[in-house]
């Protein structure tokens, strides 16, 4: 199983089996990173340039990890490992339910040790599930549920949720104050 930097266990031997499509492909297939940050990479913005852009995965016998600026980030709304849910508190300090967790870390020259390329690839984990996977042999495709506590926070902020959506009206309230 795949390592951190610092040797604690990331959950997969293969990062790209649970890596989605790059974060630079525009809705068009094309290289946003070629597009918008050509000094970074002349050589690379050159050849995208010379391919009208077109992102290397589009070559028919090449894929995303083939190129050196993939990146593979999550979006952060459910759990990858127990399908727990976020829910986000506005203006609430409480620490998320769910975490960014690497399967796989980029480095600023895109190569490794061994040459081979590094992108970073991140998936959604919650709390319990991240700690689960750092501390122990769990990994990503464990077929899991919802930790307790995991589900009983993520009820908590519904239930504080829901309440926010009540209406009172100023009478409601007034009324409610001058009974007290």
């Amino acid at each position: 199983m795949r390592e951190t930097p610092t040797g604690t266990p990331v959950g997969v031997d293969d990062p790209y089996d649970h890596a989605g499509v790059c974060d630079h492909l525009t809705d068009d297939g094309r290289c946003r990173f070629a597009l918008t940050r050509a000094g970074d990479d002349p050589e690379f913005a050159a050849a995208r340039r010379r391919a009208d852009y077109d992102c290397v995965a589009a070559d028919d016998d090449r894929e995303f990890r083939d190129c050196p600026h993939y990146r593979s980030t999550t979006d952060g709304r459910a759990c990858v490992r127990c399908g727990l849910e976020s829910v986000r508190m506005a203006h609430d300090d409480s620490r998320p339910l769910l975490e960014e967790h690497h399967l796989s870390y980029g480095s600023a020259s895109g190569q490794g040790e061994d040459g081979d390329p590094t992108h970073e690839i991140t998936v959604a984990l919650c709390r319990w599930c991240h700690a689960k996977i750092h501390e122990s042999f769990a990994r990503i495709d464990d077929d899991a549920e919802p930790d307790p506590d995991a589900f009983a926070a993520r009820e908590e902020r519904r239930a504080k949720e829901q309440s926010e959506f009540g209406f009172t009206s100023a009478r409601e309230r007034r009324d409610g104050d001058s009974e007290g």
